[in-house]
Formats: C-alpha cells, sequence, structure tokens
C-alpha cells in the first residue's frame, strides 16, 4: 500500500507495481488535480474506469463525542465534499496526504479534541468510532476511479477513450475549433478538464473524454485530423467502465 496518491503514481511510473488504484474525479468536489498532473508527468495509461458510492464519515478516538471535536483532519477533497458540516462545526481544518493517514494519525494521538473525515474502512482499520455518519454535502456522492499501466493492454471492445490535447497556439476560438472535429464526426464528449501546462500563465491543455472505444476508426481519425491542424494528441487510453 502507498500513503499518498502520488506515491502510487509513482510507484507504477518506477515498476514497483504493475497498477494503481487512484480517484479522477468526485460528483461533488470535481476532478482531482493531483491524479490528473501525475497521469500527466509520469506518463501513465488508462487501463479501467470504476466508479463507486462514497460515504464519508467523522472518525474519533473512543468516547469522543462531536462537542469535543476542535480540529478536522483528512485529505482536501474529503473535507471539500463535507463543507457544510465543516462549517456547521465551526472548527479549522488540517490537510493530510490522504483520508486514511489522517485516520491513522488520529489514533496515534489519542487526543479527544480532534476528528479525521474518512471512510468506514478506514475508522474499522485503525480502531476509531464514527461520531457522526454520512457528513458529505450530498447524499448520491460517487467518485470515479481510473486503474492506470505504464503501458497500455489491448484496446479492443473498449467503450470508453481518454485524449489529452495541448494546442497548437494561444488564439481566440481554439478550444471551439478542437471541439468542431468532434461534433463533425459525430463524436460525444463525456468530460472535458482543463489543465495548465506550466510553461507560463494562461497556458492550457485539455483532458477530452469521448464515448470511442480505441478500436473505432472514428478515434484515429480525429487523432489525424488535430495533429494535421498542427494541436500536440495524446491518447492517454481506452477503457470500460464499472459501477458499483
Amino acid at each position: 500500500m502507498c500513503g499518498t496518491l502520488i506515491e502510487v503514481i509513482e510507484a507504477v511510473a518506477d515498476n514497483q507495481a504493475d497498477q494503481g488504484f487512484v480517484p479522477i474525479e468526485n460528483s461533488i468536489e470535481g476532478s482531482i488535480n493531483i491524479t490528473l498532473d501525475g497521469i500527466i508527468k509520469h506518463k501513465l495509461m488508462i487501463q479501467a474506469e470504476v466508479i463507486f458510492p462514497v460515504s464519508m464519515h467523522l472518525l474519533v478516538n473512543e468516547g469522543v463525542q462531536v462537542k469535543d471535536v476542535k480540529e478536522i483532519w483528512s485529505i482536501p477533497p474529503a473535507l471539500a465534499q463535507c463543507r457544510e458540516f465543516v462549517r456547521e462545526l465551526k472548527v479549522p481544518t488540517k490537510d493530510f496526504p490522504s483520508t486514511s493517514m489522517a485516520a491513522e494519525a488520529i489514533k496515534k494521538t489519542t487526543r479527544c479534541d480532534v476528528a479525521a473525515v474518512g471512510s468506514e474502512w478506514a475508522g474499522s482499520l485503525f480502531g476509531l468510532d464514527i461520531a457522526v455518519r454520512n457528513i458529505e454535502d450530498f447524499q448520491d456522492n460517487q467518485t470515479r476511479f481510473f486503474v492506470v499501466t505504464k503501458e497500455s493492454d489491448s484496446m479492443d471492445f473498449t467503450q470508453k477513450s481518454l485524449l489529452l490535447i495541448n494546442p497548437e497556439k494561444e488564439q481566440a476560438g481554439v478550444l471551439s475549433s478542437i471541439l468542431n472535429v468532434l461534433s463533425a464526426l459525430g463524436i460525444n464528449l463525456t468530460w472535458i478538464e482543463s489543465r495548465p501546462t506550466k510553461r507560463k500563465l494562461g497556458s492550457y491543455q485539455f483532458f477530452m473524454e469521448v464515448e470511442l472505444g480505441g478500436q473505432h476508426p472514428a478515434l484515429s481519425k480525429t487523432m489525424t485530423i488535430l495533429s494535421t491542424l498542427g494541436h500536440d494528441v495524446r491518447l492517454l487510453g481506452s477503457y470500460n467502465s464499472i459501477k458499483l
């Protein structure tokens, strides 16, 4: 096991693990930028998508009551999913690299004035009590995970593909021109996200998930057209989706 998302990604990139399981998007908080940037940096491929229902709980040491809690610990995306609950408690928060590390830290401190936001599994693993269940802002909370690898497997009979597009120039209408290519080919776009190229302020690259498998000729045609227009296009993987 790895303690943080970055460690998972680096373990795959360094051949210490064949696959990594990392969150990419939450229905409340949106995209997980740490994962997006890690996939780009380490040039990983996506092998599968898994969608999980997510419940967040307030984890405490034995006997601690909600009224005793003076500070809440967790990873920022988890805290963001429970923003309303934290606001109502009117207590500060402390960032940790993962929900499990926050839960472990709570257990080690033995303090009665701190709590962690995390899963029931994390609470059970570290012997913590659940002071309040289901503290996420919206009850139909889901997180989408990617299974990432260093090398892609066969892309036959897949449902989706993810493209990373780095525009040739920063000019008016560049995103519109890219989307027009997809529209002209009748391709459904299921997700789009921009991330800084980190070269300079205002320079962006785009993640575009399309409803096309790796075997579909329109995918190859799309990449060829966009490359001909001068854009840098990279296929990050073709995969199927599993909803639990």
